[in-house]
């Protein structure tokens, strides 16, 4: 089977497409022929070597995938049955989705929700599944929809792409952030209503209780865009913290949460409980037009890997990239 396989030599990863052996998979009990994988931006990192996340090599990136079972010996699965496995820090402590048979645990499996295509699972991935339980974190508080809308930053990313339009489809009017004014008709188009610079959040906020924008939000920047957004959300809301594009520190002040009743939740998508997960995959098969979702994704192949990382981490990438696994 082929695969990207990733070396260290000298501090120094490099990257390679090549034969991989059936010997050379994790020692787990569920064989998965893997038909696609997804491009995120945690792959990015580990492809280039960035922010020591592998610890051990030779590896094989990739956190998402989507795939037919070959063999269970747990028997839990029975071959041919479609599975996507996400997170559980696959593909970075364990060989991940990047080659044509991954080993993985039973309790890592989601079976493909029933009406989406393996495809279309991949151009959901752990981007949508972080956008879907980032939603039902803010909706599980008691924020309805109302006349403030629900904000996403970053939201040209796989993260705010799918976030702008599984809450539009919920009900929320949308304001959505991004530096990118050729991408507002994009926005628009997955239900944006409004439009707002990132210059005007990267700054920290200039009072620890600024006017309220917004009844909620979906943020994935971090840094001092994470303390613009909690000093601008309405009381009763939630901050649903999804990334750290900017930074991993914040400073902000506590009166938010003192004197409005602010809320931030961290969402983490890779140790989410199974319960979660499925509720979040059949919601995301519900909510997302499947023709919207072909409007956010692109196809590349294993070998096209390593020009999208680094547009991908130069900020060119828009919306998701599924990465085709399979060879027939």
């Amino acid at each position: 089977m082929r695969g990207l396989v990733l070396n260290e030599e000298d501090g120094k990863v490099s990257a390679t497409v090549r034969e991989v052996a059936s010997e050379e998979l994790p020692a787990f009990p569920v064989t998965v022929r893997v038909i696609y994988s997804t491009l995120n931006f945690k792959d990015a990192m580990v492809v280039a070597g960035l922010g020591r996340i592998v610890r051990s090599y030779p590896h094989v990136p990739g956190v998402d995938l989507v795939g037919e079972v070959l063999e269970d010996r747990s028997g839990s699965y029975r071959p041919g049955e479609l599975v996507v496995v996400t997170g559980f820090r696959m593909g970075e402590a364990t060989w991940g989705g990047f080659s044509g048979q991954a080993r993985v645990k039973p309790e890592w499996i989601v079976p493909l929700v029933p009406g989406l295509t393996p495809r279309q699972a991949m151009a959901i991935g752990t981007a949508g599944l972080t956008s879907m339980l980032a939603l039902h974190s803010i909706t599980g508080a008691g924020v309805v929809a109302g006349d403030k809308p629900l904000l996403v930053t970053g939201a040209t990313g796989g993260v705010g792409s799918i976030a702008v339009a599984i809450a539009h489809a919920s009900g929320f009017t949308v304001m959505a952030s991004t530096g990118k004014a050729s991408e507002h008709d994009y926005l628009r188009s997955l239900g944006a209503a409004e439009i707002i610079d990132r210059s005007e959040l990267s700054k920290p906020p200039s009072s620890p209780l600024e006017a309220t924008r917004w009844c909620s939000a979906i943020e994935a920047v971090g840094g001092s865009t994470l303390a613009k957004v909690i000093s601008g959300t309405a009381a009763g809301g939630v901050v649903a913290s999804v990334g750290n594009a900017s930074g991993n520190d914040f400073c902000a002040s506590v009166l938010p949460f003192l004197l409005r009743g602010v809320q931030i939740h961290g969402i983490d998508s890779a140790q989410a409980s199974l319960e979660a997960r499925h509720r979040a995959w059949n919601d995301l098969a519900t909510l997302l037009d499947t023709k919207l979702l072909e409007s956010m994704t692109e196809e590349i192949g294993l070998d096209e890997i390593g020009e999208a990382v680094n547009d991908m981490l130069a900020g060119r990438v828009r919306g998701r990239l599924v990465v085709r696994v399979a060879e027939d």
